[in-house]
């Protein structure tokens, strides 16, 4: 049990993962979210630079991920830099960070849906494929976290197995296609935006630290599981991108909107790409309702959202409420969106709720700091200059997304207090 600022105890999640069982929902997450998806669009941003960009990104995301694990380290619960800001920047920080981690990665989660209903069915079917798949992963999460994390060590394994077999044959199909021709350069705010984009990809390990009141031994589990997801995606990314680079060129990439596909070309392996991608999408989507869940929960518990959402199962000890809350939000979302939008529009959220991350981080005393103070300093700054640099769609958008947050709030203090 915990006390929320009222005084009141509210009911607590269990402890039941292991650091492995972390490591695999943060990587269903990071993997799903952009090897099939954020390549195409960073590539027409970045163009001959986006190897660059990708090294700038991954290193945003290490210095977000360091700044992450110390606060997750101090504040072991759950609702990630909600909880870390309100701890440590006071209350509106708080909020504006969880305001657009909710937002932002439920337009994720239908966009994952919609992808994942994409590569299975004809266009017809794509919505009512998506709504039933997002029923599927609610009711995964709704029966528990060990559940969650065993249906995501099956789904990372068996895409983990296809995208080996999918870039052999890549690369026995030979070096490169004379029908594309690498894209030119566009220049420093090109990088920055394909950077911006392709942060969307590793930001999956925010789910991990999401997770804190239900990881055993957090204050060691949670930065160990948050730097192995993490390093084992770079890696993955970096030789994917490599790959493509050299078949596709960066001009083939964005033309693409499959590339891994395009690449294979006529292989037999081509539909092991649509099998990949599925349950790729399938991965990251059990894991964005997961944190979505134990997020608005925390929320719900400082009455930033309503409180009844902050309820917990008492059989399956899951904020069930919350989780059916999100659900209902990402089934609406899948009959308004495209999943270039939602890129862009989950990138700014993102980017936002780590650049508070980081400043917490760097706020906090010398004692609890595991990291030094310029680490956390680099990733503010690399976290401000991506988020002004995006789309021109989606600084509006989030602008306007945390714009009614903040509205929310103010008349919700107004009313209630």
């Amino acid at each position: 049990m915990r006390g929320n600022r009222e005084g009141t105890v509210e009911p607590k999640l269990q402890r039941r993962l292991g650091t492995s069982d972390a490591v695999m929902i943060g990587l269903g997450a990071m993997v799903g979210a952009g090897l099939f998806s954020a390549f195409t669009p960073a590539a027409a941003a970045a163009g001959s630079a986006l190897l660059i960009s990708l090294v700038l990104a991954a290193a945003l995301a290490y210095a977000n991920a360091r700044s992450s694990a110390q606060l997750a380290a101090r504040y072991p619960t759950s609702g990630g830099t909600y909880a870390y800001g309100r701890e440590v920047l006071g209350q509106w920080p708080g909020f504006i960070a969880g305001w657009g981690f909710v937002v932002g990665k439920t337009a994720s989660a239908a966009a994952m849906a919609l992808t994942f209903a994409t590569y299975v069915v004809p266009d017809v079917w794509v919505k009512p494929v998506a709504a039933a798949a997002v029923l599927l992963l609610v009711s995964v999460n709704y029966l528990g976290v060990t559940r969650t994390a065993v249906a995501a060590r099956v789904i990372v394994s068996a895409v983990l197995a296809l995208l080996a077999v999918i870039v052999v044959m890549i690369l026995a199909g030979g070096p490169s296609r004379p029908d594309y021709v690498p894209g030119a350069g566009t220049g420093i705010l090109g990088v920055l935006q394909g950077a911006g984009l392709l942060f969307f990809a590793f930001a999956g390990y925010a789910r991990i630290a999401t997770l804190g009141e239900e990881v055993r031994n957090p204050r060691t589990a949670i930065p160990r599981a948050i730097g192995i997801g993490l390093g084992i995606v770079v890696v993955l990314y970096a030789a994917v991108a490599a790959v493509l680079i050299s078949v596709l060129g960066p001009g083939g990439i964005a033309q693409s909107t499959r590339p891994l596909a395009t690449a294979l070309g006529d292989s037999w392996a081509s539909p092991l790409v649509q099998i990949a991608a599925a349950l790729a999408s399938l991965g990251a989507l059990l894991a964005l309702i997961a944190g979505l869940g134990r997020t608005a929960m925390a929320m719900a518990r400082e009455r930033d959202l309503p409180h009844a959402l902050s309820a917990i199962h008492p059989r399956f000890s899951t904020p069930h409420r919350a989780e059916l809350a999100v659900g209902a939000a990402v089934l609406l979302l899948i009959f308004f969106f495209d999943l270039g939008t939602a890129i862009g529009f989950s990138s700014f959220g993102v980017l936002v709720y780590y650049l508070i991350a980081n400043i917490a981080a760097v706020k906090q005393p010398r004692a609890e700091r595991l990291n030094p103070v310029w680490l956390g300093v680099s990733g503010a700054i690399g976290c401000a200059v991506l988020v002004v640099t995006l789309p021109t769609s989606a600084v509006i958008g989030g602008t306007v997304m945390f714009a009614c947050g903040i509205g929310y709030r103010a008349i919700r203090l107004r009313a209630f207090g």
